[in-house]
């Protein structure tokens, strides 16, 4: 059984699963160290998506550790 393990980005925070690259902004400053998300659908309307820096829609770290 394999196990996709989450990385939050460094940079700015986005969550993904694969590769070693952000995909929302490149970086290669990736961590398994986080914790608590919020999932963002628009990053122009969104509050929330603004206070954290989303620039796409998807998962996006609240705390990294």
């Amino acid at each position: 059984m394999i196990t996709m393990t989450e990385k939050a980005c460094k940079a700015c925070r986005y969550i993904t699963s694969e590769g070693a690259k952000c995909a929302a902004c490149g970086s290669d400053q990736m961590t398994e160290k986080w914790s608590g998300y919020v999932y963002v659908e628009d990053v122009e309307k969104s509050e929330i998506g603004k206070s954290v820096g989303a620039k796409m829609p998807g998962k996006y770290a609240l705390n990294i550790k």
